[in-house]
């Protein structure tokens, strides 16, 4: 996902979150399109932004036990971290092997859970002490990581989700992602919210609803702009995009941010 040499090329099949049907996965998929409404426009309201680090190459985002957590990308550069909310600043981390790329984090019973990108290792931590637990082997790249209490739900970057065993890793089963359009590729960071799970569109503005029963879309949110509303700036032609979904459960809120972003936001859906 994230050679920053792929940006150029990668942006022009994504660009207004364009359907990526041509993925070898897609033979996977469980649904069609034709079956699929439209998405529909979900409206935010930002409550809140937040300090955030503009080193952290930000592939993964927790909210939980009323903690931060934070995951990051690049060879040499890529971190899980407990990161204090009001100032930005780690509190407590650990840095991997430096010639692997990490990538998305999810937290299950009291473990963390880290993708790689190409290195087919997945790492597991104690989610109190963060020392390496365990390692499972991946057969994919790795992306996005979420879970629905019981099983993990991983993204490769392809228009699929995968439902894994967090006990043995073991693939459980395949759900295809589609809108009205056909296949929806690029799926990134994934976080589970209120029984949907939502993804980052990889090089765009957008955030997906997904239905995890059947992979149907049924909503969108338009992140078009945010950084820019807020009088800052990236490079996104270095790859800083917009990647990173908490959810709070607590006070229903989503926090937001992007790769080096300077900016991590609270906001509400509509």
């Amino acid at each position: 996902m994230k050679r920053l040499l792929a940006f150029t090329s990668l942006a022009l099949l994504v660009i207004g979150c364009k359907n990526d049907s041509s993925s070898s996965d897609n033979t996977a998929a469980t649904t069609t399109a034709n079956a699929v409404a439209a998405p529909a426009n979900i409206n935010y309201n930002i409550v809140a932004s937040y300090p955030h680090d503009t080193s952290s190459y930000t592939q993964g985002l927790i909210w939980q036990n009323n903690a931060l957590y934070e995951s990051t990308g690049l060879e040499g550069e890529s971190r899980v971290m407990k990161v204090d909310l009001k100032n930005g600043k780690a509190e407590q981390s650990i840095s991997i092997d430096p010639a692997v790329f990490g990538e998305g984090i999810t937290i299950l019973n009291d473990k963390i859970y880290e993708l790689t990108w190409q290195s087919n290792v997945v790492y597991v931590y104690d989610a109190k002490t963060f020392k390496k637990i365990k390692e499972f082997a991946w057969d994919h790249e790795g992306w996005g990581i979420t879970h629905n209490g019981k099983e993990l739900i991983i993204s490769t970057g392809d228009s699929n989700l995968y439902f894994v065993d967090p006990e043995t890793f073991k693939l459980l089963r395949i759900v295809g992602v589609t809108d009205n359009n056909g296949p929806v590729g690029n799926l990134n960071e994934l976080e589970y919210v209120n029984g949907a799970v939502f993804s980052n569109i990889y090089l765009t503005d957008y955030i997906v609803r997904i239905d995890p029963s059947n992979g149907h879309i049924t909503g969108r949110l338009d992140l078009s702009g945010l950084l820019e509303k807020s009088g800052k700036t990236v490079n996104k032609d270095n790859g800083y995009v917009l990647n990173g979904i908490a959810f709070d459960s607590v006070k229903n809120s989503l926090y937001i941010t992007g790769k080096k972003w300077p900016l991590l936001y609270e906001m509400k859906l509509n």
